[in-house]
C-alpha cells in the first residue's frame, strides 16, 4: 500500500485504535510514544489527522528583534513546505510558562494549511477559535487571548510535547484524544493489526450485547477472542 493510501486508511480510525494496533504490531504495550496530558481540540468533531512531523520550538516571553523574527519565521515556513506531505506541526513551547502567548490562531492555521499541514500538536496555547481554518485540527494545552512575543526558536530537531517525543519526519496520528507517533517500520503492519484487533474485540462486544450475559459467557468470549490470529 502506498503512503497516500495508507494515510487515508489510517484516518478512518481514532487515535486510541491506532495506539492499540501499534501494540499488536510491536508485540507489546508501552508507556511512551503518545501525549500524556489532556489537550484541547480546536475542532473535536474533525476526523483524525495523519502526517509527517515537522518539529519546531517556540517561546513568547522575551522580546525579539523584528527582522530576526521574520527571518526565522520564513525559514520555518520553508521547512514546513518541503516534501514529504501531508505534515503535522509538533510544536514545543520552551518557555517556563508554556502557552503565555499563542502561536496558533487565525493566520497561522491558514498559512500552515496552505503549505500542506493538516494540523498541530503543542504544549503551548491557541486562540481565535472561531476564526481558525475549520479543517485544521489543533491540539493545544491551553488557550490565550494574546500572542505576546511569540517567535520561532528552532526547527527540525527532536521535541517533547506533553510527553510525546517526536523527531522530524516521524508519522503522527492525532484526534481529540491526543497524538501518537507511529514508527515508520510499523506503518505497513498497521492495517492488518487493526483488522486483527477488531475481530478479537467483536467477539467480546457481541457476547456482552446478548441477553443472559454472564461471567461464564465472558470467560468463553475471552477464550475465543484469544484464539483469533
Amino acid at each position: 500500500m502506498d503512503t497516500g493510501s495508507l494515510f487515508e486508511h489510517l484516518r478512518r480510525f481514532d487515535t486510541p485504535t491506532i495506539a492499540n494496533a501499534l501494540e499488536i504490531a510491536r508485540g507489546q504495550r508501552t508507556i511512551t510514544g503518545f501525549t500524556r496530558q489532556t489537550l484541547i481540540a480546536a475542532f473535536p468533531q474533525l476526523p483524525p489527522i495523519v502526517g509527517f512531523a515537522r518539529t519546531v520550538t517556540i517561546r513568547s516571553s522575551t522580546p525579539y528583534e523584528p527582522a530576526l523574527r521574520r527571518k526565522n519565521q520564513l525559514a520555518y515556513y520553508e521547512y514546513l513546505a518541503q516534501p514529504e506531505q501531508p505534515t503535522v506541526a509538533v510544536v514545543q513551547d520552551i518557555d517556563s510558562q508554556p502557552g503565555l502567548g499563542a502561536f496558533w490562531g487565525e493566520v497561522n492555521t491558514h498559512i500552515h494549511r496552505g503549505l500542506g499541514c493538516v494540523g498541530a500538536v503543542t504544549n503551548g496555547s491557541m486562540r481565535d477559535l472561531d476564526a481558525m481554518h475549520p479543517q485544521f485540527q489543533c491540539l493545544a494545552a491551553s488557550l490565550s487571548p494574546s500572542h505576546a512575543w511569540v517567535q520561532v526558536v528552532d526547527f527540525g530537531r527532536q521535541v517533547d510535547v506533553s510527553g510525546l517525543v517526536v523527531s522530524d519526519g516521524e508519522v503522527v496520528h492525532a484526534d481529540r484524544h491526543g497524538a501518537i507517533a507511529i514508527p515508520r517500520d510499523l506503518l505497513d503492519k498497521l492495517p492488518a493489526a487493526i483488522d486483527l484487533m477488531a475481530r478479537r474485540e467483536k467477539v467480546l462486544l457481541d457476547a456482552s450485547r446478548k441477553p443472559g450475559f454472564t461471567m461464564a459467557t465472558l470467560r468463553q468470549a475471552f477464550a475465543a477472542s484469544d484464539q483469533i490470529k
